[in-house]
C-alpha cells in the first residue's frame, strides 16, 4: 500500500515532488521513491504490508518503463508463478514486484489478470512516451489528475492536497460545487470541488502520448454468472474463501466490527481463520445510535481480543480541520470524524491493515432508500425524485430555498449527476432495484464512502481492505433477484441468511440503523461544536460567498435550537464542512480580479471559476 504522485509532458522541480510525496507521507511512512526523465516522472511513498524488506519503488522493467503503485494484489503468488514460466525474475515477493513484467507480457491490459484493491502509473520511454493511468474495479483506491489542455502538462497523485503541492495545478473551486455537494453529500463521477482537477472514475484506464490529449477507457466487468447458485451457504463459503484471503499479511491485521450485521458478519469470518483484534468507535456521554454493545457481543461471539474506543464530542472542532484537509474536498456524512479517531487508534494498537463491512448494504440492497423506491416501483408510483433526495443532504426544494437568486439561476441547468446517469435511473434496463444499484455502485460508493474510508484509514498508515468489494462477492451480489435482496420489507435477504449462526441473535434482529455520528444530538446551543458551527456560518462569511442567503442559514439554527431535527441538523453541518474547506483551500489564496468595467458577478462566482 502505498501513495503515488507523477507529472508528464511537462517539468517539476525536485522540491516540487518532495513537497508532494511530504504531503502524503503519512500514507506511505516507510520509504520514499522517485524518478525523473525529460518527458516526466513518478514518485510514490509506500506503507510496507508485503515483504517488509522488498518492495522497493518505482518498479522498473528496464531504463525505459517506471512504474509506480498504490494498493494490494492479491493473487499476486498465481501471477508470479505464471510470468516466472515466462522466464521472468522478481528481486522479491512483494505483491507490486511483478507489475514490470505483467506489463511487458500484456500491455494495457495488464489490469485484466489483477484481482486487487489499486491505483497505478506507467511512465513508458520505450518509442513515443506515454503515460497510462489505471484503477480497479470499484475506486477503492483513489487516483486524482489535472490536465492543462493548452500545455498538455497532465499531473496526478493519490490526493488531492497532494496534487495541490504542484506549482501548475489550478486551486479554482468549480461554482457548481456547492449545489452538486448538497445534492449529493460529495462530487460523483469525475467531477471533485476543484475546477482543474478530475478523480479517474473506477475500472479506468487513461492513455496519454506525449504531448497528446488524456484518452480514457472504461472497462467493463465481466457479466455476472445467471446461475451463482447464490444460496445462504454457497454466499458464506465466498465470504469466508474471500476474508480469509484478504487476511494475508506480512504485519498485523484487525478487523472494524461496528456492531452491525455487515462488520459482524466480517469479524465472524475472519476469527474463523486466525485469532484477531476487533475496533469498535463510540461516543463519551450518552448519545443516540449507540451501537457498542452490538459490537461487544458480536466479538465476544466471534471470540477477538475486542477494542472499545471513545471519542470525545469535546475535542470535534479541533479535530474538523485535520478531517476536511485529509478528505480534500467536502463530504457531508458526519461519520468522517469517528473514522478519523477510530483508524488513528487502529494504528496506535500496533495494526497497519484492517478489514471492513463497506459495501455490503450497495451489492445486497441494504438501504432503506432503495427499499422505498423499490416498493414505490413495485406499486406503480413515481420513485426516482424521493431517491434523489434521499442521497441528498436535503430535499431540492429546501436546498435552492438556501441559495441567493444569483447561485439559483447559476445552478438551475447544472445537472449534478455525471452525465446519462439521470436517464439510466429513470429509463434505464432492469428493475428500479437494478438501476438504484447500478448508481450506488459505479458513483455514490466509490465518492461517498470508499474515498472517506481511504484517505482517513491512509491518514494514519493503515490499509483497509474490503471483502464486499471482491469481485466474486460483487458477482454474486449482482446476480441476486429483487426478491433475494429485498422482500416484504426486509433488505439483504441474502446476506441475513447467510449470517445465521455465525452473528449473535440480537445482531440479526436488531433494528437498521445509521452508522454514523449522532449530530442531532451534538448540534445543540451550549456545545461546543454549536458554537464553531455558529463561528464558522456567520452572515459576514456568507456574503463572501454570494451563494447561500444569510437569514435562511440564520433560520436553520433557529429551527435546531427551538426543533431540532436531522435534517436541519445535517444541513448546518454540511455548510460547516464546506465553509471549512473553503478556509484550508480557498478562502487563503488570492481572488482573481474583477477586470475594469466588467459587471462585477455574485462574490462566489467572482472568485471561482466556471462549472
Amino acid at each position: 500500500m502505498c501513495r503515488i504522485h507523477g507529472y508528464f509532458h511537462t517539468t517539476a522541480t525536485p522540491h516540487e515532488m518532495r513537497t508532494v510525496a511530504a504531503l502524503q507521507r503519512h500514507g506511505g511512512p516507510d520509504s520514499t521513491g522517485a524518478h525523473h526523465t525529460p518527458h516526466g516522472g513518478v514518485g510514490n511513498n509506500r506503507l510496507a504490508v508485503m515483504d517488509l524488506d522488498g518492495g522497493r519503488q518505482p518498479y522498473h522493467a528496464d531504463d525505459h518503463v517506471q512504474i509506480v503503485f498504490n494498493g494490494e494484489i492479491y493473487n499476486h503468488d498465481e501471477l508470479r508463478r505464471r510470468l516466472e514460466r515466462r522466464g521472468h525474475a522478481f528481486p522479491d515477493r512483494c505483491d507490486g514486484t511483478i507489475l514490470p513484467a505483467l506489463y511487458t507480457e500484456y500491455g494495457d491490459a495488464l489490469t485484466d489478470h489483477i484481482d486487487g484493491m489499486y491505483a497505478l502509473a506507467v511512465l513508458d520511454r520505450r518509442a513515443e512516451p506515454r503515460l497510462l493511468l489505471a484503477t480497479d474495479h470499484l475506486g477503492m483506491k483513489p487516483l486524482y489528475y489535472s490536465f492543462d489542455p493548452v500545455t498538455r502538462a497532465l499531473h496526478f497523485s493519490s490526493e488531492i492536497p497532494a496534487l495541490l503541492g504542484f506549482d501548475a495545478v489550478p486551486g479554482g473551486i468549480r461554482t457548481s460545487g456547492l449545489d452538486a455537494y448538497l445534492a449529493l453529500k460529495t462530487p460523483f463521477g469525475e467531477q471533485t470541488m476543484f475546477h482543474g482537477i478530475r478523480a479517474l472514475p473506477p475500472a479506468t484506464t487513461l492513455v496519454c502520448s506525449y504531448g497528446g490529449t488524456p484518452h480514457l477507457t472504461h472497462r467493463t466487468a465481466p457479466a455476472p454468472d445467471p446461475n451463482p447458485g447464490g444460496d445462504a451457504r454457497e454466499l458464506r463459503r465466498t465470504l469466508h474463501e474471500e476474508v480469509g484471503r484478504l487476511l494475508v499479511a506480512d504485519v498485523p491485521v484487525a478487523v472494524i466490527t461496528s456492531g452491525g450485521l455487515d462488520s459482524s458478519l466480517v469479524t465472524a469470518l475472519a476469527a474463523r481463520h486466525r485469532p484477531l483484534h476487533s475496533f469498535n468507535i463510540a461516543y463519551r456521554g450518552r448519545w443516540p445510535f449507540d451501537e457498542r454493545h452490538f459490537a461487544r457481543e458480536a466479538a465476544e461471539h466471534a471470540g477477538t481480543v475486542h477494542h472499545q474506543i471513545e471519542a470525545d464530542p469535546a475535542g470535534f472542532p479541533e479535530l474538523i480541520e485535520d478531517t476536511v484537509w485529509h478528505l480534500g474536498q467536502p463530504n457531508a456524512d458526519p461519520i468522517t470524524l469517528s473514522t478519523h479517531v477510530l483508524f488513528r487508534a487502529v494504528r496506535e494498537a500496533g495494526f497497519k491493515v484492517a478489514l471492513t463491512g463497506d459495501a455490503a448494504d450497495e451489492i445486497f440492497g441494504g438501504y432503506d432508500r432503495m427499499r422505498t423506491a423499490a416498493e414505490a416501483a413495485a406499486a406503480g408510483a413515481d420513485w426516482t425524485g424521493r431517491y434523489l433526495d434521499a442521497l441528498a443532504v436535503l430535499p431540492a426544494a429546501r436546498r435552492t430555498a438556501l441559495y441567493t437568486d444569483a447561485y439559483r439561476d447559476h445552478v438551475r441547468t447544472i445537472d449534478p449527476l455525471p452525465p446519462g446517469v439521470r436517464h439510466d435511473l429513470a429509463h434505464g434496463t432492469g428493475t428500479a432495484l437494478d438501476r438504484i444499484t447500478r448508481l450506488e455502485l459505479a458513483h455514490r460508493l466509490p465518492a461517498y464512502h470508499l474515498r472517506r474510508v481511504d484517505h482517513l484509514s491512509m491518514a494514519h498508515s493503515v490499509e483497509v481492505r474490503l471483502p464486499f468489494c471482491q469481485p466474486r462477492v460483487l458477482a454474486a451480489g449482482r446476480a441476486l433477484g429483487d426478491h433475494q435482496r429485498i422482500h416484504d420489507g426486509q433488505v439483504k435477504r441474502a446476506l441475513y441468511a447467510a449470517a445465521e449462526g455465525l452473528v449473535p441473535h440480537s445482531v440479526l434482529t436488531r433494528p437498521k440503523q445509521p452508522f454514523t455520528l449522532p449530530v442531532t444530538a451534538m448540534l445543540a446551543p451550549g456545545t461546543p461544536l454549536w458554537q464553531y458551527t455558529r463561528d464558522h456560518l456567520t452572515p459576514a462569511r456568507l456574503r463572501e460567498t454570494g451563494a447561500l442567503r444569510p437569514e435562511a442559514v440564520q433560520a436553520l439554527f433557529t429551527a435546531q435550537a427551538e426543533r431540532p431535527d436531522d435534517t436541519t441538523a445535517l444541513t448546518l453541518w454540511a455548510l460547516l464542512v464546506h465553509e471549512v474547506w473553503r478556509d484550508i483551500f480557498h478562502r487563503r489564496r488570492a481572488e482573481p480580479p474583477v477586470p475594469v468595467g466588467a459587471t462585477a458577478a455574485p462574490p462566489y462566482l467572482r472568485s471561482a471559476v466556471p462549472a
